[in-house]
């Protein structure tokens, strides 16, 4: 099944940048895709369409066969995105406010916020932090913290992009159990990232962006012989990132 498409998605900023030209792109559901490319190749210009946070100069975004823009409250419940900065998306003054923010502004009683914030802290390993400042934790913890932000809202897609920047191999770590626990909960995966060594093993699908326009599309085995043409480095050796029990 087809839960998310774009169909000539093109984005022209004012200064006349051609970010995106002309992306016809489908993932379906429970799907885990990387988006890969040289920085400016526009990845994070598409996916941030992907729930309407910008909108396209021409063509549309569908979620689940509808254009999102006819709600787009759905589609940022439905697609969530989680940014390269962490601290852009934390807004509580501790770690449990932080998680209520989004179920709060959905309008669920106080009862529904509660287990939402428990059930949703328990599944990113953060309960035994929920009266902490956010600005107390880690690196890892903080990423960690975003995700459960975004997985207060229920949605079924989950956007990544870089989620590995400015991490140590544990923070790394963290993250990488936490995407591979959503992928296996049955949520779609979209991670844009630069360091595929550490997911493509994972990955059911490898896109490559050049120059605002999809370059390759496929399973990774086929199509990573080639992403140094496009300016990515090809990892060396197949070997993944190892996945162990939380660090806290």
């Amino acid at each position: 099944m087809i839960i998310l498409e774009t169909r000539h998605l093109t984005k022209i900023f004012p200064d006349g940048t051609e970010a995106v030209k002309d992306i016809n792109l489908s993932f379906r559901e429970g799907e885990f895709a990387v988006i890969a490319g040289a920085n400016g190749s526009g990845k994070t210009v598409l996916v941030r369409h992907f729930n309407g946070l910008l909108m396209p100069t021409r063509g549309e975004v569908l979620l689940e066969g509808e254009p999102i823009t006819k709600n787009l409250v759905r589609a940022r419940t439905q697609v969530g995105i989680i940014f390269q900065d962490s601290d852009s998306q934390i807004v509580g003054q501790t770690v449990a406010e932080d998680v209520a923010f989004g179920p709060e502004n959905l309008g669920l009683s106080p009862e529904e916020v509660a287990a939402t914030v428990k059930e949703t802290l328990e599944s990113v390993g953060l309960s035994h932090l929920a009266n902490r400042r956010p600005h107390l934790l880690s690196g890892g913890q903080k990423r960690r913290l975003a995700v459960a932000g975004v997985l207060a809202m229920k949605p079924r897609i989950i956007v990544f992009d870089e989620p590995f920047t400015g991490l140590d191999y544990p923070g790394v770590v963290q993250v990488l159990n936490q995407v591979l626990s959503l992928h296996r909960k049955g949520h779609t995966i979209i991670m844009v990232t630069h360091e595929l060594e550490k997911v493509l093993a994972h990955a059911d699908r490898l896109i490559v962006m050049h120059g605002g326009e999809v370059a390759e599309d496929g399973p990774p085995g086929e199509v990573l012989g080639r992403v140094g043409r496009y300016g990515v480095r090809q990892p060396y050796g197949n070997r993944p990132v190892e996945t162990m029990t939380w660090i806290s």
